[in-house]
C-alpha cells in the first residue's frame, strides 16, 4: 500500500504520460467519431507514441483500453462502432495506461459541440468535486473526510452520488487498497499516509443515485435515464498534503488543486 519517494516517481511518470494522451484527444473533433473509433485513436497514440502499456486491455477480460460513459451511462461503457458522439452528449473517458511496471489512472468527462446548461452545470459540479476531495489529503486525514468532501459539495447542487462504486488504491496493481467511496463521514476509515496512492473518481448523477448493470455485464446507467458525469485522478500522499500524479497541463496552467 505504501509507496516509496522512488516507486512514487515511476508512478508520477506513468501520470504524466497519461495526462498527455487527454491532450491529444482535446485535440481531436470527437463529434461524429464513434467510440469505437476513439478507443482505436487512444490505443495507437498509447503504443506508437508514448512506448506505453495500455493497462485496461485484457483486464478482467476486457477488450478495449478505455471506458466510453455517454449521457446516462455512469460508468464502463463499452467502445462501439455504433456509438457516434454528437452535438449535446456527454462522454467520460476512463483510460489507464502503465510505464515502467506502475499504472496511472484517470478519467475526463467531455462537451460533445453545444451542450445545454442542464448538463453543463453537471460536469462542472462533478469537477469541482472531484477537487473538493483531493483538497482534503493529507497525512492524518481520514477516508471519511474525501467522501464527506465529495458528496457535500455533489447534495448542495441537487446531485445524488453514486455508491457502487469507488476509488482504489493503484499501483503495480490496476485495484489495490484501500477502496475510496465518494460518500462518508468525516472522521472515519482509514487514516491516510504518506505514501499512500489512489484514485478518487467520483460519479454524479443528475437524479437519484440508483444504478443498473446492463446485459452486456460491463455497462452501468442511471435507473431513472438521467445524466451522469465523472472525473478521476490518481493521487499520492505526500509529507504535508498531495500530489496529483495525473495532473493534466491545462489543470496545471489554471491552477487546479
Amino acid at each position: 500500500m505504501i509507496k516509496s519517494p522512488a516507486e512514487i516517481e515511476l508512478m508520477a511518470e506513468s501520470g504524466r504520460l497519461l495526462a498527455s494522451v487527454f491532450t491529444y484527444l482535446d485535440e481531436r473533433p470527437l463529434e461524429g467519431m464513434s467510440t469505437l473509433q476513439v478507443n482505436n485513436l487512444v490505443e495507437s497514440f498509447i503504443v506508437d507514441e508514448l512506448r506505453a502499456r495500455p493497462a485496461s486491455k485484457g483486464q478482467y477480460g476486457y477488450g478495449f483500453v478505455l471506458n466510453s460513459s455517454r449521457n446516462e451511462v455512469v460508468c464502463h461503457g463499452v467502445p462501439s462502432a455504433d456509438e457516434v458522439l454528437k452535438d449535446g452528449d456527454i462522454v467520460n473517458l476512463d483510460i489507464t495506461l502503465e510505464k515502467n511496471g506502475f499504472i496511472a489512472d484517470s478519467s475526463k468527462t467531455y462537451l460533445i459541440g453545444n451542450v445545454g446548461p442542464q448538463a453543463r452545470r453537471l460536469v462542472k459540479t462533478t469537477y469541482d468535486a472531484l477537487w473538493k476531495g483531493i483538497r482534503v489529503v493529507r497525512p492524518g486525514a481520514s477516508l471519511g473526510d474525501i467522501g464527506h468532501a465529495i458528496e457535500q459539495h455533489a447534495k448542495k447542487a441537487g446531485y445524488s452520488v453514486v455508491r457502487e462504486y469507488c476509488g482504489h488504491g493503484i499501483g503495480r496493481e490496476m485495484h489495490e487498497a484501500p477502496q475510496v467511496l465518494h460518500f462518508g463521514k468525516r472522521g472515519t476509515g482509514l487514516t491516510l499516509k504518506e505514501g499512500m496512492t489512489f484514485t478518487i473518481e467520483p460519479m454524479i448523477n443528475q437524479g437519484g443515485r440508483a444504478v443498473f448493470e446492463q446485459d452486456d455485464g460491463w455497462t452501468v446507467v442511471t435507473a431513472d435515464g438521467k445524466l451522469s458525469a465523472q472525473f478521476e485522478h490518481t493521487v499520492a500522499v505526500t509529507k504535508d498534503g498531495v500530489r496529483v500524479l495525473t495532473l493534466r497541463p491545462d489543470e496545471a496552467r489554471a491552477g487546479a488543486g
